[in-house]
């Protein structure tokens, strides 16, 4: 506005020449010879239509104050200067002006429309130069080859520009206001034939294009320190106290974006901070034995076990450090097409102007090119709007207080949106959908009144490096089969999910700091299926990931810690694969398994082979061909891989109605039990897995659960090693140096316990009471402590329907005893007996295409037998 007012006094003193020289202005000085026309009231001209006839080439007109009208077109056939006298607002023009010469130069005038027409200019082949100009109501018209050059101009009461297949044009310092549709209009791909000012406006653009280095600021100056919703730079250490602050006012949500389903509450009797009856009077006769603590010293070794390695002290504690965002320098040296859409000048060129109070600011479209750079986009209902092929290189602009979304991308549009300041928009800030593919680096995106950024409808786009929060949905909304690849990004302080992948979304997300925010710090449900990796997403309010009804994804190698929810929270129907995450220091369970749906009365029941191998197991291997993992069970929840630590309750807890399979994951200090399953209508099973240190019992079965453990190893936990209430199989595991039982068999439970390898501390190894169903075969005991008066083996009398046969129980140790062949569970070599996964697929798979091969057979199969095809 400064500059524009400098302008305009500027002109009201004679308009002098040499103000910004231009390639436009300079044909006109170098013209010694040229002739200075004066028009209006009583001079030797007194309309514009005359002064255009008698002009010669390079001319100028100079307009004293008044009123031009014209009845009709006026052509102008030579290159002519035409300079309003006086103040701007002093000469006003009612005219209609086509351009049919190689250039022009118009300045301190006002366009207003003729009466048959709204388009005041327009040229197509010449280029013409604005200088300090305005537009009421009235449109200017461009069109390739021609080209304009626009400089402090104002276009207000609904004025626009109108580009068609330009190769380059340039508005620099102008104002849009009061637009009834967009402001301006790019469209068409640019013309491959250039007019004799392509390479001067290249030149200049080029120059003025020439912006300061990535983070320096923004043209609106915003300051994450200065808003109330960022109250620390992203990447900052986040101290229990910053943590702890709002937590009375905050209420966890598992809803989604509906709100339904609110706070996580366990819906049963069951608590896992309360220890049973049984095990209250055991925890009073090992305390007034007060042997508990000398008891280490009989404890078998197991510090060697397949799973040692998640045990050091730095994957134990939660990270102190987040990975600090790139540049936006950094990210151009790394992505070559990025680069190259910045240093790319084509299409038409914004810089510096302001778009405010009306429709639309910049709408490209049909293959167009625009670039826009340094602006202000204030009040619109929308900021930029590209679609149809169209491409748009956004850098350093401010997009606020839009009614709408803020820029939106769809047909297939693509491009570059890079340092911009997008906040307080009523809508998402970016949208993008039906096959937009842009590249979104370093924005700061804020403050809004929904989502930060919302990919739907087949959208796709890269989403890099950019700070996300505050905005009241989620930071970054992907659904309807939109597959983004979400990554580096710093997405906080949101008042709801960090990412959500909802209604068959996917995406790629990857390498994200995602804090402190109210919800989820991801959720995924309603068919949501992506690839999460080497996010940390942490210091929540509610949960860190929720993958709610039919969600599915891949889930590898995250950091999820100190949220006050659980780590992970898995509802009904979902088939997430868990692979090698670290869920530590979370405030509730680790990982919690929670279905509300009843369990189904038939069907799918899985049966075991006499050896207790699942036949089920396999299932449908099955691979949709777009899957970005090879080997993705489409059947079957797993968790896999995972350092379930130091979270503030029970750290695996199952209550659901779906099969689960849990394989090779350390269970590691939670201040409950290891692990809990309340309820598994279906079979819930637990393989190879390290359940050690817990604050109550390592794996805890309640009634009517279907629950298989095999090759696990279950130490020093401060209640029972095994405690079994329903039906299933303990085989081939090491359950070693528990405060209670080793295996505790009670209730209803209706138990295979077969080849295990059994030292308690206090009580019995194995143990079958009151009515429970027990076949106990070739299980190995080691007496505990030596002052331990309760049997290795103990069958309740009376019990009949329990056999206990070829058990052995050691009573000394000389020399002292080791867990040797096999070495202590888990094993550190992958057991024959566990299932192929995604997880042992090299990582590089993951990003990769899986092709799908399909054998048909016409009239079904040959004699009733089966179709085998060998791939080789």
């Amino acid at each position: 506005m400064r500059q524009h007012a400098i302008a305009s006094r500027t002109w009201s003193r004679h308009a002098h020449p040499e103000l910004q020289p231009s390639s436009c202005l300079h044909l006109f000085r170098r013209r010694k010879e040229r002739r200075v026309w004066q028009v209006g009231s009583g001079l030797e001209l007194e309309t514009l239509r005359g002064a255009l006839v008698v002009a010669g080439s390079y001319d100028r007109v100079v307009l004293h104050p008044g009123v031009y009208e014209e009845q009709a077109e006026l052509v102008l056939k030579v290159p002519v200067e035409v300079v309003g006298l006086g103040r701007l607002g002093d000469v006003a023009l009612l005219v209609s002006l086509e351009q049919q010469c190689p250039t022009a130069r118009l300045s301190n005038l006002v366009f207003m429309p003729a009466w048959f027409s709204t388009v005041v200019y327009k040229t197509s082949s010449g280029h013409v130069q604005l200088d300090n100009c305005n537009f009421e109501g009235a449109q200017l018209q461009i069109q390739g080859p021609g080209t304009c050059h626009a400089r402090f101009c104002s276009f207000s009461q609904g004025s626009s520009t109108h580009f068609l297949g330009v190769a380059l044009s340039l508005l620099d310092s102008c104002d849009f206001s009061g637009s009834d549709s967009a402001s301006v209009t790019v469209e068409g791909a640019p013309v491959t034939e250039r007019n004799w000012a392509c390479k001067h406006l290249a030149a200049l653009a080029r120059i003025t294009t020439s912006w300061t280095s990535p983070g320096s600021g923004s043209p609106a100056g915003d300051n994450l320190g200065g808003h109330s919703g960022a109250t620390r730079p992203p990447g900052a250490t986040i101290t229990l106290e910053d943590w702890s602050k709002g937590e009375t006012e905050s209420r966890r949500r598992r809803g989604g974006e509906e709100g339904g389903c609110q706070d996580t509450v366990i819906e049963d009797g069951w608590s896992d901070s309360a220890p049973s009856e049984e095990e209250e009077e055991e925890e009073k006769e090992e305390e007034g034995s007060g042997q508990g603590n000398n008891s280490l010293n009989y404890r078998l070794a197991h510090s060697h076990h397949g799973l040692s390695h998640l045990l050091t002290p730095n994957q134990d504690d939660s990270p102190t450090l987040t990975p600090e965002i790139r540049t936006l320098t950094e990210e151009l040296q790394r992505d070559p097409g990025a680069q190259a859409l910045v240093e790319t000048v084509q299409g038409c060129v914004l810089r510096r102007c302001l778009f405010r109070d009306g429709k639309g600011g910049v709408h490209v479209c049909n293959h167009g090119n625009a670039r826009l750079e340094g602006n202000v986009f204030r009040g619109l209902t929308y900021a930029v709007r590209c679609i149809q092929n169209a491409t748009i290189v956004m850098l350093r602009n401010e997009v606020c207080e839009c009614r709408a979304s803020g820029v939106f991308l769809r047909l297939s549009s693509h491009g570059l949106i890079a340092d911009n300041n997008i906040h307080s928009n009523g809508e998402a800030g970016l949208d993008i959908r039906k096959g937009a593919d842009p590249i979104i680096l370093c924005n700061r995106i804020h403050s809004g009144l929904r989502s930060g950024i919302v990919v739907l409808g087949n959208g796709r786009g890269s989403i890099r490096s950019n700070q996300i929060y505050n905005n009241k949905e989620a930071g970054v909304y992907i659904l309807f089969n939109s597959n983004p690849v979400v990554s580096g990004n710093h997405i906080f302080q949101g008042q709801a999910a960090g990412i959500a992948v909802n209604e068959n979304g996917r995406g790629v997300i990857v390498e994200n700091v995602i804090r402190e925010n109210q919800w989820g710090g991801a959720d995924i449900r309603r068919g949501g299926d992506p690839f999460l990796r080497n996010n940390y997403i942490c210091h929540g309010y509610s949960d860190g990931v929720v993958v709610g009804e039919r969600g599915r994804g891949l889930i590898e190698e995250n950091h999820i810690y100190s949220n006050k929810g659980c780590g992970v929270w898995l509802m009904s129907s979902s088939l997430p694969q868990l692979l090698g995450n670290y869920i530590t220091h979370n405030r509730m369970y680790g990982l919690a398994v929670f279905c509300r749906k009843d369990p189904d009365g038939g069907g799918g029941q899985e049966n075991f082979h006499e050896e207790g191998e699942l036949l089920a197991w396999e299932g449908d291997l099955d691979i949709d061909c777009e899957r970005l993992c090879a080997g993705y069970s489409s059947s079957t929840a797993l968790v896999e891989g995972n350092c379930i630590s130091r979270n503030g309750a029970v750290g695996l807890y199952v209550k659901s109605s779906e099969p689960l399979n849990v394989v090779a994951n350390l269970v590691n200090g939670n201040r409950g039990a290891g692990v809990a399953v309340l309820q598994s209508g279906q079979l819930t099973r637990l393989v190879a897995n390290c359940v050690r240190g817990n604050g109550r019992g390592g794996v805890t079965v309640e009634r009517e659960c279907r629950v298989e453990l095999r090759g696990n190893g279950v130490y020093d936990n401060g209640g029972h090693g095994v405690s079994f209430r329903g039906d299933g199989q303990v085989v081939e595991n090491d359950v070693v140096g528990n405060r209670g039982y080793g295996i505790r068999l009670t209730d209803s439970a209706d138990v295979k316990v077969l080849r295990n390898r059994v030292q308690p501390v206090q009580g019995c190894g194995i143990a079958v009471l009151g009515p429970a169903k027990a076949v106990v075969h070739d299980n190995l005991v080691f007496q505990g402590h030596p002052g331990n008066v309760k049997p290795p083996l103990h069958r309740d009398p009376g019990n009949d329907g329990s056999a206990l046969r070829n058990n052995s129980v050691t009573c000394s140790s000389a020399p002292a005893w080791v867990l040797e062949n096999p070495p202590p569970r888990p094993l550190s070599d992958r057991p024959s007996y566990l299932p192929p996964s995604a997880s042992h697929h090299p990582s590089h798979f993951v990003n990769s295409m899986t092709t799908r091969i399909t054998a048909t057979v016409e009239s079904g199969c040959h004699n009733n037998g089966s179709v085998f095809c060998t791939i080789l």
